[in-house]
């Protein structure tokens, strides 16, 4: 008769946090929204809660992204022609 090994069980991230939230406005460079639109649905997400955890994941110096999903940006941004990388970042600028 063979002993099987009793394993404990895996907990799920049960703590929810209440919080409240408003509607915001901001202006955002054309393709790398489109970019984060199609992650969002890929992922069956809504934008802002993407946005969310991207920026929560930042707060913590952690990338928010899994090998899988790095790739699946990676693709989105060839499709709609998003060159910009980190090094952009503090030297966009609009046209007239």
């Amino acid at each position: 008769m063979a002993v099987t090994e009793r394993k404990k069980p895996v907990k799920a991230a049960s703590k929810t946090f209440v919080i409240e939230r408003v509607q915001t406005g901001f202006r955002m460079e054309k393709r790398m929204l489109k970019v984060l639109k199609a992650l969002a649905e890929y992922h069956d997400l809504a934008l802002g809660d993407l946005m969310e955890g991207i920026v929560l994941h930042a707060f913590d110096g952690k990338c928010a992204f899994s090998p899988a999903s790095l790739q699946r940006i990676a693709d989105l941004k060839r499709i709609y022609g998003l060159e910009l990388d980190s090094a952009a970042a503090h030297r966009l600028v609009e046209r007239d």
